[in-house]
């Protein structure tokens, strides 16, 4: 496992399975919850942990399946991996925290805020998709290219294969990142652990799940009438070349209280990108939350 200074790790026995968590920062202050999204884990908050470590109680979990959290046959449907989340926050003893979520763990986070809002003190998702998606006719091409590649990763057996590979998937990390040091870290920390083939799958199942499970329903108005209460601080990257702005400034539509910060110099993984711009961001929005303590 990667070391950065300070950080205690912690394994978590959760709805069957042991789920990892990383801890940095003073145990007594205010809990944050970073979640990650594909292909990474914990390590691709490496930078920003420690600038919000001075006034927080930082914690990064490994999504099941990935990371050092235990893959398992199921569990990889979204509504899932956020009881996840509700149940490390119970093993961890935090009663309310705030919430941070990119890629998957973006919409992961917005699933806690909806099905368990009394936990979450306020939430920012960044270079994600949300609940209620809507493809204009212009959207189309490109929705489709997501489709395309989505189906190869959600493949029972060309998925397994292409996350087991570093020179493909490192090639689309490449591509949706501002430089070379993203996925060369991407090379050296996250690809190593998809060797291993019930990681490749749990990755794979994330995209099955979603495309044959998920998405048809949202589409269809799964969450249609569910509004997000909990306060949403919005991050996006503008160089990312495939979420792009259009596709989640309706989230206006579904929440009560949502901010959209653009960051002009991050692309798909901002928190490795431009970490002092999404920190300073952060700092500001959690500084105005009431502070969270810990479960009595």
């Amino acid at each position: 496992m990667p070391a950065l200074e300070g950080v205690e790790h912690r394994f978590l026995d959760v709805r069957g399975a042991r789920l990892h968590v990383a801890e940095l920062g003073d145990p007594a202050g205010a809990a944050v919850l970073l979640l990650h999204g594909w292909p990474q884990h914990w390590w691709c908050w490496r930078r920003l942990m420690p600038l919000l470590a001075d006034r927080h109680r930082v914690l990064a979990m490994d999504l099941r399946g990935f990371g050092w959290s235990e893959p398992t046959r199921g569990g990889y449907r979204k509504e899932d991996l956020a009881e996840d989340v509700v149940g490390v926050l119970d093993a961890l003893g935090v009663e309310r925290a705030n919430l941070v979520g990119h890629d998957w763990g973006g919409i992961v986070g917005l699933l806690v805020c909806l099905d368990h809002p009394a936990r979450v003190e306020r939430f920012a998702p960044m270079n994600t998709g949300h609940l209620w998606p809507t493809v204009s006719p212009r959207g189309i091409p490109k929705a489709l290219i997501g489709m395309t590649y989505q189906g190869l990763l959600a493949s029972p057996v060309v998925g397994r294969r292409i996350n087991a590979s570093p020179r493909v998937v490192g090639k689309v990390v490449d591509a949706i990142s501002t430089g070379h040091d993203v996925s060369a870290e991407y090379a050296r920390q996250f690809a190593p652990r998809f060797a291993d083939p019930d990681r490749a799958r749990a990755a794979s199942q994330v995209y099955r799940t979603f495309l044959v499970h998920e998405y048809p329903y949202w589409v269809r108005g799964r969450y249609a009438g569910r509004r997000v209460t909990t306060p949403l601080l919005w991050l996006h990257g503008l160089k990312d070349p495939f979420l792009t702005p259009g596709m989640f400034k309706d989230i206006r539509e579904h929440a009560d209280d949502v901010r959209i910060e653009y960051l002009p110099e991050g692309a798909h993984f901002p928190a490795e990108e431009c970490p002092h711009d999404v920190a300073g961001h952060l700092r500001g929005f959690f500084s105005s939350a009431a502070h969270i303590s810990p479960r009595d």
